[in-house]
């Protein structure tokens, strides 16, 4: 089922899986794979924030990567600009490249510790543009001052910066190419809170500046409801819930939902009543053996049987909100 929450996407993913092998079972045993996406839709539009949440293991990342092309869908479309980004190669891909950037989770280790700052906001320009010397130059002066960092650090080293600094170096290197769309992935939940808002306030002037669309994922539903304009919750490698920003937060649908909501400080009481708050008990289930029915059902306390028999499509509530729940009516 292809969401349609937005009318002019920029990108429009559509039934998206990715999958790994994993280790054979015995010694004439079949090869058996980890479904890491399984069949995903959501779209973007220009201008716009489109967050992907969910705990470590959901295929948030993975998803962010496959549409990259930084790991392989085993299926799917990814359409950019209407074009279909999976099916580039070449020049082609190599142009395409220059408009997807990412800024990576570590400011840590993202960066080169053997290029100098300027050297590292380069490396995109060098790579995917034919631009002479003084035009790397001159965009490397305009970033440094676009990010808050002045132009002389940038012949400092990464381990001269502050993590928060290192960040405003990974925003530029981003920016380099002058892309449309910049996938953020986990790009703030390595810094503390003061910087954390630091960062996301100048994430939100470059995009009113520059008109930029963020792919953003997190695990941190207090730091989505600052930046989002539409969410889509991943549990086991499905989209469990995809709303707009205001529905999500005030009127949850799926337990899961609840569940992270009721986990922040920030939210906790919007949207998500002391008696609906839900802790996650339980394991997730295997991955690589995922049972029939609801994948979220071992763990979910309204869970009835046919949660257990029959897996839920993403169903719609309205033209800004669909959620995969038998529950939900």
């Amino acid at each position: 089922m292809t969401n349609t929450l937005s009318h002019s996407p920029l990108l429009k993913v559509e039934h998206l899986g990715v999958r790994f092998a994993v280790k054979r079972n015995g010694f004439f045993g079949g090869k058996s794979y980890l479904k890491a996406v399984d069949d995903i839709s959501f779209e973007l539009a220009r201008g716009k924030t489109l967050a992907i949440v969910g705990e470590s293991g959901s295929g948030k990342t993975t998803a962010a990567l496959a549409v990259g092309r930084l790991v392989e869908a085993f299926h799917g479309k990814v359409q950019l600009d209407g074009k279909d980004f999976l099916a580039l190669s070449d020049d082609d891909l190599r142009v395409a490249r220059g408009k997807i950037q990412f800024i990576f989770q570590d400011p840590y280790s993202s960066l080169n510790p053997r290029l100098r700052a300027k050297a590292v906001v380069r490396e995109p320009l060098d790579s995917l543009t034919d631009k002479s010397e003084a035009e790397k130059q001159e965009i490397i002066d305009q970033l440094f001052a676009a990010v808050g960092l002045r132009k002389e650090q940038q012949e400092l080293f990464p381990h001269q910066f502050s993590g928060g600094q290192r960040q405003r170096i990974g925003i530029a290197r981003a920016l380099a190419t002058e892309p449309e769309l910049i996938i953020c992935d986990e790009a703030v939940s390595a810094l503390d809170v003061a910087v954390q808002a630091q960062i996301l306030n100048l994430l939100r002037r470059l995009q009113e500046e520059r008109g930029l669309s963020y792919l953003f994922i997190s695990h941190d539903l207090g730091v989505v409801q600052h930046m989002c304009d539409t969410i889509a919750v991943m549990y086991m490698g499905r989209i469990v819930e995809y709303a707009d920003r205001k529905s999500l937060f005030n009127s949850p649908q799926h337990p899961y939902t609840k569940a992270l909501l009721s986990a922040v400080p920030s939210v906790k009481k919007r949207g998500v009543s002391q008696a609906q708050a839900q802790m996650i008990d339980g394991d997730p289930p295997d991955p690589v053996n995922l049972p029939a029915g609801c994948r979220f059902a071992s763990r979910c306390p309204l869970a009835a049987e046919v949660c257990r028999q029959k897996e839920p499509e993403l169903g719609v509530l309205s033209d800004a909100h669909q959620v995969a729940c038998h529950m939900v009516e």
